[in-house]
């Protein structure tokens, strides 16, 4: 649905600023700068409306320009910190992130449901095993990653099938499940074991196991990791000594929640 059509449905609807978040939102991992007609064309408006909220963006300091290319400023990231704070959520998991990086020497992670998306939230890395740099804010598809199978496991059943039609199942890797048939049998093994292990499916040579944190009323709120890579750690070592420790600290962050 475009704007367009939310704003005649809606008459407090503020066009304006849906499409400054739109110009905003133009911007991700494989774009990160785009020139003033790349981003007229990302968000569907004419080069004279795109310069004007990319100019309006500079001037807040969101936006910075270097000769015919625009990219993003850390200034971004205050947008999702209100949130975050907000939550409370990187705040009471990242002690326990820490704890259990030391007990498993490996980096590991918490992430939020975004759409068919996850979002990292918190992170404690040991060493560089994927070939791009991960921090807080950055997005994985869902669908490939033990975190995002966690939280997709544990939807409701008509929002876990509406994402799942509405995500484009790539092959990121020869290993990534692209079958949504064999995907959504994946996700109900997930919700039944309450863990979901990756091999390789992301990128190649890193596995992952991932534990659901579930908030105050029960529903899954988050998820965290433990990532390694596969030349050093076999399946069953990720399983039966990481696994156990993984479950320990979902179950002291879930104690902590409870107290907020």
């Amino acid at each position: 649905m475009s704007t367009n059509d939310v704003e005649e449905g809606r008459g407090d609807f503020v066009q304006s600023f849906a499409r400054g978040l739109a110009v905003i939102r133009s911007f991700d991992a494989e774009h990160p700068s785009l020139t003033l007609s790349e981003v007229a064309a990302r968000t569907e408006m004419t080069r004279a409306a795109a310069r004007r909220f990319l100019l309006t963006l500079e001037t807040l300091g969101y936006v910075r320009s270097t000769g015919r290319e625009f990219a993003l400023t850390p200034r971004v990231l205050e947008l999702g910190f209100s949130y975050l704070s907000a939550l409370s959520l990187p705040e009471i998991v990242q002690p326990h992130l820490e704890r259990l990086s030391r007990e498993v020497d490996e980096s590991v992670s918490a992430a939020v449901l975004d759409g068919g998306d996850i979002v990292y939230v918190a992170r404690v890395p040991t060493r560089r095993i994927m070939s791009v740099a991960i921090t807080i804010g950055t997005r994985f598809p869902a669908y490939a990653t033990s975190m995002g199978r966690v939280l997709l496991a544990h939807l409701p059943q008509d929002e876990r099938d509406a994402l799942l039609a509405a995500s484009a199942l790539e092959p990121l890797t020869e290993r990534t499940i692209t079958d949504r048939s064999a995907l959504a049998r994946r996700l109900d093994e997930v919700a039944a074991a309450g863990f979901a292990i990756t091999d390789g499916e992301l990128e190649s040579g890193v596995r992952s196991v991932a534990a659901p944190v579930r908030g105050r009323d029960g529903r899954v709120v988050a998820a965290v990791n433990v990532s390694a890579s596969a030349a050093r750690i076999p399946i069953e070592r990720l399983r039966a000594e990481h696994l156990p420790r993984l479950i320990a600290a979902t179950q002291a962050i879930e104690a902590d929640l409870r107290l907020v």
